[in-house]
């Protein structure tokens, strides 16, 4: 028995795949470039940051994180040919709402104290300040060793009130 969320994937595929002509994109970014953005569901990348399809990767996880997103970086860099970064975290994140104690805290009421042991050294990497989270993830890449200094890396701030993106870095 599939749920309504399932039935939605199906149905729309569909839909999506009666009039995809795109089969013939090449693997590597057409533009090489990487988006490392939130996870928002209020975010839109393809859309919000003219992105089509082919034309770059596109990393998501909470709060835009260049740590959780390395992995993914450095095979897109690597790999795949991409030699340019965005960072673009967006105003009202909720990484700017908990500090580390209180989702350990949510964790261990709703999964127990298993679910506390296993997540027990995990950061969940929020951050109080939106501007010095780009100016720190985009220090991050910068100073790894597993990005070239031939990249280009930048920082934005995608607002979710007018959709317009600024500059940090």
């Amino acid at each position: 028995m599939s749920t309504p969320v399932q039935q939605n994937l199906v149905s729309k595929n569909e839909e999506y795949a009666s009039n995809f002509a795109e089969g013939h994109l090449a693997l590597p970014p057409a533009k090489k470039y990487i988006v490392v953005t939130c996870m928002d569901a209020r975010i839109d990348p393809a859309a919000a940051f003219g992105i089509s399809l082919g034309d770059a990767h596109v990393i998501r996880n909470a709060g835009g994180n260049a740590k959780d997103g390395l992995r993914s970086i450095v095979i897109s860099e690597q790999l795949l040919g991409t030699n340019e970064v965005l960072i673009i975290k967006h105003t009202g994140c909720g990484m700017l709402t908990f500090k580390n104690e209180d989702a350990h805290a949510v964790v261990e009421k709703n999964l127990g104290i298993a679910g506390k042991q296993e997540l027990s050294g995990l950061d969940f990497q929020p951050f109080p300040d939106l501007e010095e989270a780009v100016k720190d993830d985009v220090a991050y890449l910068k100073n790894s060793k597993a990005i070239p200094d031939n990249v280009t890396i930048s920082g934005w701030v995608y607002d979710v009130q007018t959709a317009k993106v600024k500059s940090v870095i």
